[in-house]
C-alpha cells in the first residue's frame, strides 16, 4: 500500500504493526526534517499516529500543551496532533487549523480514529468488507489490499458524466468510499461511526461599509497567507494570471520578506493563455519566475494522469499536472488560489443565474423566441467561453426551476440526461435511470441554510464539487510529484469571514468578486485586475478536430465500455462527429468520455487489477 503512493512521500517510509492493526506513512519532509519520522507514538507507545498535510497553528497549540506538562520528542506538527488527542480525545480535531487527514490507533481503547480537514483539502478513502477495514490517501492503495475483486460503481459512472465528480460518499469503485470533509470516523468494536465537527455558516452578516470590508479582507487574507508559509523548506507559488493566485503571490512576497519562486503554464493558442498576466505579477514583485508553454500529446499524458487521479476527471487536471511538474523541480511547497471562486463569488454562473432570475420575468414565449434566435445565428468558435456557448447556456437555463437551473448550470459542459441516454445501452440505462445527477446538486441547493441566491450557490459549491473535484485534482496532481499545495483562501478563519460578507460585496450587479477586485487594485497591475477570469485550460476544441479526435475515434470504435455493456459505440462516435463536422463544441464531453474509457481499460480489463496493481503501474509507465 505504501509503495503505491511513494510519490506522495518520497523522503521517508514508516510502518507500525500491532497484532491485526497496521498503520503506515510515506513522508514528504517539510516540518522538522530530521526528527519527524512517522508513525509517531506517545510516551508509552500505546497510541500511534500517521498524518498527511500541515497544521498551521501547531506552534501555538504546542506552547499551550507544554504549559500543561506535555513533553515532546520532536518539533513536528504530527506529534502536536497526538498530544492534543491525549488531552482532548476525539474533540482534538476542532482545534486544528490547516489541511489534513490523520489516523490515530489507540491500543488501550482498541479504537481507530480518522479525521479529514474542514474543507476537504486532503483526501481519505476507506473500505470495510469481510471484516477488513482499509484506508489510504489514494484509492490505488486501498485497491491493492482488498480481499475481493473490485467492480466499477455504475451509479458513480452515471453521475460523473454529468457532474465531472462522484457525489459523496461513493467513488468510481464499488465498495470504496470517501470520508467527507469536516468529518471524523471511528472504528471500534467492529462498528463504524462518523460525525461532522464543523460546517460553514453564512449568517449573521457583518455590518461593515465597503471600505471597512476591503481593509478587513486585506488583513484576513494576508494573515492566511502568512500562516500557510510555515515550513522548514522553501515555499513557492502557482501563478495562473488570475486574481486569486495574483493576490496570494503578492501577499506571500510581502509577508515573507523573501524572493518567492513562481510557476506558470500556458499553451501556444493566445485565446487560451494567461501567461502575459502572470508575467506582469511576477515582474511587479520580482519573483523567481518560471514559465512553461505546453504542447502535450494527450495520448501519452492521459494514462499517466488517470493513474494518479485513480478516477477520470476533466481538462483542468492536465493543466495542474504540468505546472506541478515544473514547480517540483525547484520547491517542495507551493501556495495557490484554490477556493477563491467559492469564497468570493468568482464563477460566471453566479452572475448568470441571478440575471436569469430577472430574465424569467419576461413572458415564456418571448424568452424562448429571443434565446432560440441568438443560438441559431451565432456559430461556434471553439474559443474559451465563446459567445455561442453563452447563448446556448442561456437557452438551456431559462425553462428550469431555480434549484435545477443552478444544478444544470454547474454541469452545462457535461452530459444531461438526454445526452446520456443516447450513450447508454438499454440495460445500463435501466440500471441507473432513477439516479438524478441534477437532483443531487439541486437537493443541496435547497438544503442551504440561507435565503440569498448567491449564498445558496456558494454553499452548494462548497458542499459538493469544491472538495471532491477541484481540491482533489490539486492534491493528486501536485502530490504526484512530491509537491505540497496549500491554499490561503481555505484558511478557516478567512472562510468564515468571507461567508459573513454581504453578497453584494461578492457579486455586484454583473461584476464578479467585487470586493476582491477592489482589493486587487492595491496589489496587482491594472491589466490583471481588469482581466476576465480564465484560469488554466487547454484548447480541446481545436485538438478534437485533429489528432486527438483521431485517437478518440479509435478508442470509441474499440470501446471496453461497450464490451462491458455500459455504452453503445454509435452514441460515443456521434458526439465526436457532431464536434468535428457539425459545429457543436463537445470538447469537454469528449474529454470525459475518453477519460472514462481509459480509466475502465486501466482498472477493469486484461491489463487491469486481475494482474495486480504493481502490474498496472508497469503497464502504464512502460
Amino acid at each position: 500500500m505504501g509503495r503505491l503512493i511513494s510519490h506522495r512521500g518520497p523522503d521517508d517510509v514508516g510502518i507500525h504493526i500491532d497484532g491485526p492493526v497496521g498503520v503506515g506513512n510515506r513522508r514528504l519532509s517539510i516540518i522538522d526534517l530530521e526528527h519527524g519520522h512517522q508513525p509517531i507514538s506517545n510516551a508509552d507507545d500505546s497510541t500511534w499516529i500517521v498524518f498527511n498535510g500541515e497544521i498551521y497553528n501547531y506552534r501555538e497549540i504546542r506552547k499551550v500543551l507544554v504549559g500543561r506538562g506535555h513533553k515532546f520528542k520532536t518539533h513536528s506538527d504530527t506529534e502536536v496532533i497526538l498530544r492534543l488527542y491525549e488531552e482532548k480525545g476525539i474533540q482534538c480535531v476542532k482545534d486544528l487549523e490547516g489541511m489534513f487527514t490523520f489516523a490515530i490507533w489507540d491500543s488501550c481503547r482498541r479504537r481507530l480514529f480518522l479525521a479529514r480537514d474542514k474543507l476537504g483539502q486532503k483526501p481519505l478513502y476507506y473500505s470495510y468488507r469481510d471484516g477488513v477495514f482499509l484506508f489510504a490517501s489514494e484509492i490505488k492503495s486501498v485497491l491493492s489490499a482488498l480481499p475481493v475483486a473490485v467492480q466499477p460503481n455504475p451509479v458513480s459512472m452515471h453521475h460523473y458524466l454529468s457532474l465531472r465528480f462522484v457525489p459523496l460518499p461513493n467513488t468510481m469503485f464499488d465498495g470504496i468510499h470517501k470520508l467527507s470533509a469536516a468529518h471524523t470516523l471511528i472504528l471500534q468494536n467492529d462498528k463504524i461511526s462518523m460525525e461532522r465537527y464543523w460546517k460553514i455558516s453564512y449568517t449573521p452578516k457583518l455590518k461593515l461599509g465597503v471600505r471597512e470590508s476591503i481593509e478587513a479582507l486585506d488583513e484576513k487574507l494576508g494573515d492566511a497567507v502568512e500562516r500557510t508559509l510555515v515550513a522548514d523548506v522553501q515555499v513557492g507559488a502557482l501563478l495562473s494570471g488570475g486574481l486569486d493566485s495574483g493576490l496570494v503571490t503578492a501577499l506571500a512576497s510581502i509577508r515573507s520578506g523573501a524572493k518567492v519562486s513562481t510557476f506558470s503554464v500556458g499553451v501556444a493558442e493566445d485565446d487560451w493563455s494567461e501567461l502575459p498576466a502572470a508575467r506582469a505579477v511576477a515582474a511587479k514583485y520580482d519573483t523567481d519566475h518560471h514559465e512553461l508553454v505546453v504542447n502535450p500529446n494527450p495520448t501519452e499524458i492521459l494514462p499517466r494522469l488517470i493513474w494518479h487521479l485513480d478516477e477520470p476527471s476533466d481538462p483542468s487536471a492536465a493543466c495542474k499536472y504540468f505546472v506541478a511538474q515544473e514547480a517540483a523541480r525547484y520547491v517542495k511547497v507551493v501556495l495557490g488560489g484554490d477556493g477563491g471562486d467559492e469564497m468570493l463569488g468568482g464563477y460566471d454562473r453566479y452572475a448568470g443565474n441571478r440575471f436569469i432570475r430577472y430574465y424569467c420575468l419576461l413572458p415564456k414565449v418571448l424568452r424562448r423566441q429571443i434565446t432560440k434566435a441568438m443560438v441559431s445565428r451565432v456559430p461556434e468558435s471553439f474559443t474559451y467561453k465563446s459567445v455561442a456557448s453563452k447563448f446556448r447556456w442561456l437557452d438551456q437555463m431559462v425553462s428550469a426551476t431555480e434549484d435545477r437551473r443552478y444544478a444544470a448550470s454547474v454541469n452545462f459542459f457535461r452530459f444531461d440526461d438526454t445526452a446520456k441516454r443516447a450513450l447508454y445501452t438499454r440495460e445500463f440505462d435501466a440500471e441507473v435511470t432513477e439516479h438524478d445527477s441534477i437532483g443531487y446538486i439541486a437537493s443541496v441547493f435547497n438544503e442551504a441554510p440561507v435565503d440569498d441566491l448567491i449564498d445558496k450557490m456558494l454553499y452548494t459549491d462548497v458542499m459538493t464539487q469544491m472538495a471532491e473535484h477541484g481540491l482533489m485534482i490539486v492534491d493528486r496532481t501536485t502530490m504526484s510529484f512530491g509537491l505540497e499545495s496549500r491554499s490561503p483562501f481555505l484558511d478557516s478563519e478567512l472562510v468564515e469571514f468571507c461567508a459573513s460578507l454581504p453578497t453584494n460585496l461578492k457579486v455586484r450587479n454583473h461584476r464578479l468578486r467585487y470586493i476582491q477586485r477592489e482589493l486587487a487594485r492595491k496589489y496587482l497591475p491594472s491589466q490583471v485586475v481588469a482581466l476576465r477570469k480564465q484560469g488554466f485550460g487547454l484548447p480541446l476544441g481545436y485538438w478534437f478536430k485533429s489528432e486527438l479526435g483521431d485517437y478518440a475515434e479509435e478508442m470509441f470504435r474499440n470501446s471496453t465500455l461497450t464490451e462491458a455493456g455500459y455504452m453503445n459505440a454509435h452514441g460515443m462516435l456521434d458526439v465526436l462527429d457532431q464536434h468535428r463536422n457539425k459545429g457543436v463544441d463537445h470538447s469537454h464531453r469528449l474529454w470525459m468520455l475518453l477519460n472514462l474509457e481509459i480509466w475502465h481499460r486501466m482498472f477493469f480489463t486484461k491489463n487491469g487489477p486481475d494482474l495486480g496493481m504493481e502490474r498496472i503501474r508497469e503497464t502504464v509507465f512502460a
